[in-house]
């Protein structure tokens, strides 16, 4: 049977959307593509997502909120300041890696659904600087970093390690000696945090 309108939710339509997008790639898949899959009509989808527009950003920020989601537990883990940035660091490495690696095709989608994003990139980068300044001043606290600014620094670590995490590096994640080379940034920021 059929789901109706009374049982669609914003999720289901998120989960079909993700899926459409799949399989025919963003220039292809259209809102009556995910009505489809969910055995609705394209009317019951814009009642939960008024535009297309709005149901890509949807998927995108749902895409990026897991990458958010995995990271926010380190920042919460009691463990040392130190020993929570390097997890950190090395957590959205690895997130970042997987996404690229496992689906290459839902990947490729992504990178074109976030240049097009209105909000949503921007929102995720700010959670993501504001969970590495939680863990800074953390190590400012216990005396473990020294810094006047932890959001600066936050920001400066972010962008320092940029080639670990930035989408438009993917293509080097996978190269011989590229965790020996993120092993070696991550050392450099974690001593410049202490200085």
């Amino acid at each position: 049977m059929a789901p109706t309108s009374e049982i669609l939710t914003a999720e289901r339509i998120l989960e079909a959307t993700e899926e459409v997008l799949r399989r025919h790639g963003p220039a292809k898949a259209t809102v009556v593509d995910v009505a489809r899959a969910l055995g609705v009509s394209h009317g019951s989808v814009y009642r939960h997502f008024r535009t297309k527009a709005a149901l890509r950003e949807a998927v995108t920020k749902r895409w990026l909120d897991r990458t958010s989601g995995e990271l926010s537990g380190i920042v919460a883990d009691g463990s040392a300041p130190e020993a929570r940035l390097r997890d950190w660091l090395a957590a959205l490495f690895a997130a970042k890696r997987r996404k690229a690696g496992d689906d290459p095709e839902l990947f490729a989608t992504y990178m074109v659904l976030t240049d097009e994003a209105g909000t949503a990139v921007g929102e995720h980068i700010t959670d993501l600087t504001t969970q590495l300044a939680r863990i800074i001043e953390a190590g400012v606290e216990t005396g473990s970093f020294t810094t006047t600014d932890p959001e600066a620094s936050a920001r400066a670590v972010f962008q320092a390690t940029g080639r670990f995490h930035d989408p438009c590096y993917a293509r080097e994640w996978e190269q011989p000696g590229v965790e020996g080379e993120f092993e070696a940034v991550v050392e450099l920021v974690v001593r410049g945090l202490h200085a």
